[in-house]
């Protein structure tokens, strides 16, 4: 394990950690950030687990397969992120029409959730 495979992980395990924490806040900013830092902490999971980078598949002679970079790892992480987008735009919806409805972002306590808790 080198000293950069280290560092990835220690960097994505750091954000994923901040991600979680965020999402367990009450405000809905902060589950807004916590979701779009998970969505980039598991971009670079992605591409930290696709090794390291290769040549571009280009066609001609003299070049091995095993020195080309694998493209899939990419498309994927190009994926999660118009999907990332998306349901951000969704969750900023969700917390703009909250904010306008009850003039905060806090989440509040469901009475019937604490009652069945304390049973």
């Amino acid at each position: 394990m080198t000293t950069l495979d280290l560092t990835g992980a220690v960097v994505v395990g750091g954000l994923f950690a901040i991600g979680f924490h965020l999402l367990l806040q009450r405000s809905l900013m902060r589950l807004l950030f916590g979701f779009l830092v998970l969505g980039h902490s598991t971009n670079l999971l992605v591409l930290l687990a696709a090794g390291p980078p290769g040549e571009p598949p280009v066609t001609g002679e003299g070049h091995g397969t095993e020195e080309f970079a694998d493209p899939l790892p990419q498309a994927m992480a190009l994926t999660a992120i118009v999907i990332t987008f998306g349901i951000t735009i969704l969750l900023l919806a969700l917390v703009y029409r909250g904010w306008r409805l009850q003039g905060h972002d806090e989440v509040r306590d469901d009475v019937e959730d604490r009652r069945v808790g304390e049973q």
